[in-house]
């Protein structure tokens, strides 16, 4: 693994930070992830749709597609795991390996490990790293328990993102269809949702690939970057590259500082001659001293040579002399230890238990339950909350007593009001004068043959708010007639001016629209149009919708 090669800055990160790293590898390779997919997704999903369609078992089909996933997954964990070492596979690499790439692994992730809360973490473990047995088992348990929430986290909200978008592309659909056709719409989708006809579960199977194609890659790409992020807290990753990098640069300056050693090692000889003719005083100062330093030191009977052939000798004897003066106590210690690895363990284990190393020891001590404690201070304290908490508790239940006695005097005082109720009703009140009525009656009345004089007549006459009724009530009869619609009963002007765009002439819609505000404004606001300009909207709708004058 050439770690060196990374694509991407390694630090500690937190488990959502590294899960975000994921995701954005995943979409700076986006081209080279989705090709493949479709190439590899989308021509097993006609095939299982087909199979399904002639054996009459669509929802296998897409219980089959669902089922799959794992194995999809691959094919974003093959490109982003040489695309973060600077090696991106193009789509025919990725493709090819899908038939022979992880094959082992197969079995496992599409039986008893497919429902995984933490699969997209153990997947790169077991794909890219090639454990097997127990191995792999220790390896996902080293990366995996310490981030395990936060991928059944991550494989939760994945799943509800593809629910969503399932819903949302069934809602989108709906939302482009008229309002007046909606309800008839709803109708139809729940009947075909019970009858479940071959093409419903089709289009249910494909809105599923869609979803799954929108969301696996990502949730491939969240695993890999938990996968990075344990490595790197485990194994220092970070570290271990900045060394590297340390590394190539000093083996590329390796060869001058070679040069320059070998150009120094030819010039300092003569320096060295020059400096020993220039200064013969303190050079022998230096050899007057070593036989001293080397008395001190050697405990053997030689005779010391003279001075000055006995200096560089010397230093060789004392470091070696040190050295032997200095054996290794490891034998004394550990014995043959050294050379087992298992020997070593087993004694550090032993060591470990010592009483004097591992102080700490658990006892179990039987109390009875109401043994007074010894500690005065701490029960003099225990007095003084529960004679606080009891004056509080007291001081609550007048509190509360008192409410209940308000709301009971409450109750009593006015009792003239609400008792009748319980003795099956007081007297209805009679309406106020003047005051709308809004109940429908149950058999609207005709409208008259001339519909322009019986409105002007009313408005005239003072009754403003009746002519304005029978008016809009006219206009709504002639567009629907126009229009060959049929309204709901209680439809709204909002409704009324929606089914007015099938008029066929702008004018008609125009002036039904004019009718409508006029009526708004009246019924809502309390605003009343001037006598001209009501009597130029009735001249338009009679002239536009034929009333007889």
């Amino acid at each position: 693994m050439k770690l060196e090669a990374l694509t991407v800055a390694l630090r500690p990160r937190t488990s959502w930070e590294a899960c975000e790293l994921g995701m954005a590898l995943v979409r700076r390779h986006a081209g080279a992830i989705w090709k493949p997919w479709l190439l590899v997704t989308l021509p097993l999903l006609v095939l299982l749709n087909a199979a399904g369609w002639a054996l009459d078992l669509l929802w296998l089909s897409g219980l089959l597609m669902w089922w799959l996933k794992p194995w999809f997954d691959r094919i974003p964990l093959f490109v982003i795991s040489r695309a973060v070492f600077g090696e991106t596979p193009s789509t025919r690499q990725t493709v090819r390996a899908q038939l022979r790439w992880g094959a082992r692994w197969w079995l496992p992730y599409l039986t008893w490990r497919r429902l995984g809360p933490a699969r997209s973490l153990y997947l790169p473990v077991d794909l890219l790293e090639g454990g097997d047995g127990s191995e792999a088992r220790q390896r996902r348990s080293a990366l995996g328990a310490p981030v395990y929430g936060v991928c059944a986290l991550l494989t939760l909200v994945c799943a509800n993102f593809e629910m969503l978008i399932v819903l949302g592309t069934v809602f989108a659909g709906l939302v482009i269809i008229p309002f007046d056709y909606l309800p008839d719409t709803l109708k139809s989708l729940w009947d075909s949702f019970l009858e479940q006809p071959h093409w419903m579960n089709a289009l249910f199977n494909g809105l599923i690939w869609i979803a799954v194609s929108v969301i696996e890659p990502f949730y491939v790409g969240a695993g890999f970057g938990l996968y990075l992020n344990r490595r790197t807290e485990i194994e220092g990753w970070d570290i271990e590259i900045v060394f590297r990098r340390l590394r190539a640069r000093l083996a590329a300056a390796a060869a001058p500082t070679l040069l320059a050693l070998c150009l120094m090692a030819g010039w300092l000889p003569d320096v060295a001659a020059q400096i020993a003719a220039s200064d013969e005083p303190a050079a022998a100062a230096q050899v007057a001293d070593a036989p001293i330093e080397a008395s001190e030191e050697d405990d053997s009977e030689e005779e010391p040579e003279p001075s000055h052939t006995r200096t560089a000798p010397i230093r060789e004897f004392d470091s070696s002399k040190k050295s032997r003066r200095l054996p290794s106590t490891l034998g004394e210690l550990y014995g043959d230890a050294r050379a087992d690895d298992r020997s070593l363990r087993d004694a550090v284990a032993k060591a470990m238990v010592e009483p004097s190393v591992a102080p700490k020891h658990k006892q179990t001590v039987w109390k009875a339950k109401n043994e007074v404690a010894k500690d005065e201070p701490k029960a003099r304290d225990a007095a003084l909350f529960k004679e606080l908490g009891e004056g509080l508790a007291s001081a609550l239940r007048v509190v509360l007593w008192g409410i209940v006695a308000v709301i009971v005097g409450l109750l009593l005082f006015t009792a003239g009001r609400w008792l009748g109720w319980f003795r099956g009703g007081g007297e209805e009140d009679a309406p106020a004068p003047g005051e709308v009525r809004t109940a429908a009656l149950a058999e609207p009345e005709p409208l008259p043959d001339d519909i322009p004089t019986a409105i002007r007549r009313l408005w005239h006459s003072g009754r403003h708010r009746d002519a304005l009724a029978l008016m809009y009530r006219a206009a709504v009869e002639s567009m629907a007639a126009r229009a060959q619609i049929v309204l709901v009963p209680g439809a709204t002007e909002a409704q009324c001016l929606r089914a007015s765009r099938k008029l066929g002439a702008a004018e008609d819609r125009d002036v039904f629209a004019r009718a409508v505000r006029t009526w708004q404004y009246a019924a809502y606001a309390q605003t009343m149009p001037g006598s001209e300009d009501f009597d130029d909207l009735v001249g338009q709708l009679a002239q536009r919708f034929g009333w007889t004058a």
